[in-house]
């Protein structure tokens, strides 16, 4: 149980961080997309920074969650980053989100839990070998090239398809360092000093820094409806199948699996129908102007 409510306080901080950082990435260039100049003006503007500590809270949040309960519970519970987000839109733009907007609200929790209490999944039970660990890194990291070219290719022109390509590709490096972020919970059992000379801890480094660099270029790059659905929704499918692949991790199948595709349905129903909102819609215009009454707290 105690593992929900870390996981849950994960996904708040992470949608905190999600609105911080939007607003600063999505008034940057353009042009900057990709290129070291992208951190470089992000660094200059205190808003980011208040993201990167609401995003610091999450990573604690669900370290001290993934070290109670494994990554098939854990990561689908930070589906809830979406409808919080969108609350916290709401209030900041002092807008309502309205009977639809709440409408996808209650389609994406009840999704979640729909999920969850049928897929019913359990603790981890093996510890990845260095073989799973090769053809688990080099799959993602494929993965993600293929992701990342697609959206190079599709260029600006298609902003949104762009974005939610992006935001798959941050939800798989997500997924990816929270697999690290197990291993490193793991290694606390053999004392503090082990995670200095266990490479766990920099393979969680590198894949963290490497996401986050990725998150700001899905941010910038177009329309947060279509980036964050989609990072919402991949992260925690990708991080059930690290769950089983790696870790051993068991999740009921069979009839069940009927319900577990209708919850996983009903996440994605609500997650569209949110991002459709006129509340959103609004706070998208608002995040291009600087007069705005939210960016004028920056």
């Amino acid at each position: 149980m105690i593992a929900i409510f870390l996981a849950l306080g994960a996904a708040a901080s992470n949608a905190v961080a999600s609105v911080l950082q939007r607003r600063a990435a999505r008034e940057l260039p353009a042009k900057e997309a990709f290129r070291p100049a992208l951190v470089r003006d992000l660094l200059r503007r205190p808003i980011w920074f208040g993201g990167i500590a609401a995003l610091i809270a999450g990573f604690l949040f669900q370290a001290a969650a993934l070290s109670k309960g494994g990554l098939a519970l854990v990561q689908p519970l930070l589906t809830a980053e979406l409808p919080i987000t969108m609350i916290l839109v709401a209030r900041f733009s002092r807008t309502r989100l309205g009977p639809g907007g709440w409408g996808a609200v209650a389609a994406v929790t009840a999704g979640l839990a729909l999920l969850l209490s049928t897929a019913a999944p359990s603790m981890d039970t093996r510890t990845p070998e260095p073989l799973d660990w090769i053809i688990a890194a080099g799959g993602t990291v494929g993965a993600i090239a293929a992701l990342m070219a697609t959206a190079h290719v599709i260029g600006r022109s298609g902003s949104l398809y762009r974005a939610a390509i992006l935001g798959v590709a941050t939800g798989l490096g997500f997924a990816f360092t929270a697999t690290f972020i197990k291993a490193v919970t793991r290694l606390l059992d053999r004392g503090f000093w082990t995670l200095f000379v266990s490479w766990p801890t920099y393979a969680m480094v590198v894949t963290g820094l490497g996401t986050l660099f990725l998150l700001q270029n899905a941010l910038q790059s177009g329309s947060l409806v279509a980036a964050q659905p989609a990072l919402t929704v991949s992260d925690p499918v990708a991080s059930v199948i690290y769950g089983v692949t790696l870790f051993g991790e068991t999740i009921r199948l069979g009839p069940w699996a009927l319900a577990e595709a209708a919850g996983f349905a009903l996440i994605l129903y609500g997650s569209i129908h949110l991002v459709r909102t006129p509340t959103f819609r609004e706070h998208e215009s608002a995040a291009r102007s600087p007069e705005s009454s939210f960016a004028a707290g920056d």
